[in-house]
């Protein structure tokens, strides 16, 4: 017996210490910022930039084992980074399901999925290894759980009253934080549509159709059908909408774009993109159909990795916000970073300031500077939240 006890202990304690280390390695290894000297940010960008009302609509932050109160050496996304870099508002965004590779192209329905090994890697609940809306939920629990802790840096918005709640504090010279809960692909239904009115009770405000597969709503840009919405998707879609969720089609095969746009009364978001004219990718959708989204009042996010704008330089990003500008209208261009996405950027969201910098040396106004940094997030919000 004392043999068995030691060698449990033994377990235990390596547990532990692979719990402590490898999570961390394996994000450090997925969420990189490209090593650079400090940014030099002139003093015009730099008076700019604290006035501005700054907001995000993609980071997948909650899928890592890190306590957002805290400043971390690793990832691209935490409470104190936001306020170094004068971010207001972030959507976080739950990945419940993401292929080997994150192959752009074309993945199997029955290709392996990296997320049931990071669940087991990090000690997620038992839950998560087999529920797709298991996952989902526990990472919103750690949203929730940050504003109990800390409601004097973090707020959850969940409707306009507290949106608005929240930008008198802003107004009021509070550096309060915010974050709003949003799925990366509707896998996190699990096939169920009984679970939109269980995430939206979760939270959950915004629901992206597809991730990298094909699923029971219809054809993902990087699966294998090019399908557009099945029954399921448009009863999906429709209880969505009844429910005031807003959908987010970043990933969803062109034919489910426009499918959900014959159908939707309210406006879309591309959460986290790049365009095609800018940066031919097969990660982006075609400026025409960007267009369309944008007629329809639709919101554009771009990001900040190699997918989407092919180049990660700072002015690149800034280019590719330009083009957004001129095909679409200054109204409909947002941030979409995919910080901590399984993504190198060239800045974490404490260095953020560096777009500023770069859109005034570019010649942008500052009232494309405001739009595009958050104002145009916080009018859709204020439009179209419950």
């Amino acid at each position: 017996m004392r043999v068995l006890l030691v060698l449990l202990l033994i377990v235990a304690v390596g547990y532990g210490v692979a719990l402590q280390f490898v999570p961390a390695s394996i994000e450090r290894n997925a969420n990189k910022v490209t090593v650079h000297e400090p940014y030099t940010i002139s003093t015009a960008a730099q008076e700019l930039h604290k006035k501005l009302l700054i907001g995000d609509f993609h980071a997948d932050s909650t899928l890592w084992r890190r306590d957002l109160l805290e400043r971390s050496d690793r990832g691209h996304v935490d409470i104190p980074r936001m306020r170094e870099g004068n971010v207001a508002i972030q959507m976080f965004t739950s990945v419940t399901k993401s292929p080997r590779g994150q192959n752009y192209h074309s993945n199997s329905t029955d290709a392996s999925d990296n997320i049931t090994l990071l669940a087991a890697a990090q000690a997620w609940p038992i839950s998560t290894l087999t529920s797709l809306t298991a996952r989902a939920l526990y990472q919103a629990e750690k949203l929730h759980d940050l504003e109990d802790r800390a409601p004097e840096e973090f707020q959850l918005i969940l409707n306009k009253k507290q949106l608005n709640r929240f930008l008198a504090m802003r107004q009021a010279g509070e550096r309060v934080v915010a974050g709003l809960i949003g799925t990366e692909g509707s896998h996190a239904l699990d096939g169920d549509l009984a679970n939109i009115e269980v995430l939206y009770d979760a939270g959950f405000r915004m629901m992206s159709l597809q991730h990298f597969f094909d699923n029971k709503l219809g054809g993902s840009l990087h699966g294998e059908s090019g399908a557009g919405l099945t029954e399921f998707g448009v009863n999906a879609v429709k209880l969505m909408l009844e429910q005031g969720i807003m959908i987010d089609v970043s990933h969803s095969a062109p034919q489910v774009v426009v499918d959900v746009l014959a159908i939707s009364n309210k406006p879309l978001i591309v959460s986290h993109t790049g365009l095609n004219g800018h940066c031919e990718s097969d990660r982006n959708i075609s400026d025409e159909l960007m267009q369309e989204i944008a007629a329809a009042g639709g919101i554009i996010g771009i990001g900040f990795w190699d997918g989407a704008v092919c180049d990660t330089a700072p002015a690149n990003i800034v280019k590719a916000l330009r083009y957004g500008i001129e095909l679409v209208g200054v109204k409909h261009i947002a941030l979409g970073s995919d910080y901590d996405g399984s993504v190198e950027t060239q800045f974490d969201i404490s260095e953020i300031d560096i777009l500023t910098h770069e859109m005034l040396k570019a010649g942008f106004t500052e009232l494309e500077i405001k739009r595009v940094m958050g104002q145009n997030m916080v009018e859709f919000l204020q439009k179209n939240l419950p």
